[in-house]
């Protein structure tokens, strides 16, 4: 029974960090610019993007969009294995194998940043842009990636915060931190290449960001309650009976 609880653990941390990653996407200070950054990777203007509807171009830009996400894989990844055997080292060298204090740590920093991210405190240093700045246009797809790598390695005011609770996730639970942290990568690249294959309807998803947004602040905050307190094996416990229930009556 362990491990299966152990499985739907991961499960659920995976779901969770596939809408971290989601949710880093649709930020406010992400959105709005991402035409801006498919104009600069391509050479293609904002209006010529959001106005063609040539396949020729659409592949064009799914084709820059694909390196300029392996740019930003590779930092965010890097930066997720670091944090794993960062967390594995605190757990075997400084605090046994039980892992209790670092998983009530990034508890508290989840509860904190979905605070920030949902607007309702305010950290001043967070809200610094840290962006790269490139003073002429990236040549082909190498270029794209490296603007990729700068662009996830700069720290946004929005990604920074939700990106670091899927690390400090990743910190408390060593052996899962990099699936995390995979999922986290692709919940950021699939609504990226989804838009840029349905660029007008961006204007769209940017009006309704900043509910988005709280939704996923208010989800930050209960999962950094339940990694505080410790309730996750619990509710693992519950929702596996609460399975096993239903699969039996339907049996029935």
């Amino acid at each position: 029974m362990g491990g299966i609880e152990t499985d739907t653990i991961l499960v659920i941390g995976m779901f969770l960090a596939l809408g971290a990653g989601a949710l880093s996407f649709l930020s406010p200070c992400v959105l709005p610019i991402f035409p801006a950054y498919l104009s600069y990777i391509t050479g293609i203007s904002v209006k010529e993007l959001q106005g063609n509807h040539n396949m020729k171009i659409r592949s064009k830009l799914l084709s820059h969009s694909v390196f300029f996400l392996l740019g930003v894989s590779l930092v965010f990844i890097s930066l997720g294995v670091g944090a794993s055997y960062l967390g594995q080292f605190i757990q075997k060298i400084l605090l046994g194998d039980t892992g209790l204090f670092i998983q009530r740590l990034a508890g508290i920093f989840i509860i904190l940043m979905g605070l920030f991210v949902g607007g309702w405190i305010n950290f001043t240093a967070l809200m610094k842009e840290k962006r790269f700045q490139f003073a002429k246009r990236p040549v082909g797809y190498l270029g794209t990636f490296f603007v990729g790598m700068g662009f996830a390695a700069g720290w946004t005011p929005c990604i920074g915060p939700i990106f670091g609770s899927i690390l400090f996730l990743a910190a408390s639970n060593p052996g899962q931190g990099i699936i995390y942290t995979i999922m986290y990568v692709l919940g950021f690249a699939l609504p990226f290449l989804l838009l840029t294959f349905f660029l007008g309807s961006t204007k769209w998803i940017t009006r309704y960001s900043q509910i988005i947004m709280k939704l996923g602040a208010v989800i930050m905050i209960i999962m950094g309650l339940i990694l505080f307190t410790g309730q996750m094996p619990r509710i693992t416990e519950f929702l596996l009976k609460l399975v096993q229930d239903t699969w039996f009556e339907k049996l029935g």
